[in-house]
């Protein structure tokens, strides 16, 4: 099959809205002053999913490795039984790559958003998407994801085979 590239495009709420929400501290956000005005509270920036058959929601640090470009995408994956937000430690840039929900990804409609500094997104449920894409060095990121029972299938990853994708 013919190999295919992806634009990169900036990371907005609107043009992220299918796959989940942006996770900022925008004007756009509800924030408002607390702590006799000391804080400013940027406030419910994402829908956390997490309940399903029992989840709860866990609280974890991923530590990704930097990736070059170009780089070829060679698998999706997604979390059928709740929502995945990422919000990056380091004011670093980093690559989203996206697919709507669906049994399957469609190949065809996949997008890729250039996260700017301070940008953090929120998968939410069943959003097919690539693990993690830090560029320019090692990168730390908060993340909170559906916890439950051992055994849970919380992860379907789906090969993308002999269709070449890359981004550059």
């Amino acid at each position: 099959m013919p190999s295919s590239t992806l634009p990169i495009e900036p990371l907005t709420a609107e043009a992220f809205r299918p796959f989940g929400d942006v996770i900022e501290a925008s004007d756009s956000a509800r924030h408002f002053s607390i702590n006799d005005g000391f804080a400013e509270r940027y406030h419910d920036l994402a829908q956390i999913d997490v309940g399903s058959l029992g989840g709860r929601a866990i609280l974890s640090i991923f530590k990704a490795l930097p990736r070059s470009l170009p780089m070829q995408l060679v698998l999706l994956e997604r979390h059928p039984l709740g929502s995945q937000a990422f919000m990056p430690l380091s004011a670093l840039p980093y690559l989203v790559v996206v697919a709507e929900a669906g049994p399957v990804p469609q190949l065809s409609a996949i997008r890729c958003f250039r996260a700017a500094p301070g940008q953090g997104v929120n998968y939410a449920r069943g959003t097919w998407h690539h693990p993690l894409i830090a560029l320019h060095q090692a990168s730390d990121f908060l993340a909170v994801d559906r916890g439950g029972a051992p055994g849970d299938a919380n992860c379907d990853e789906h090969p993308l085979g002999d269709t070449p994708i890359w981004i550059e």
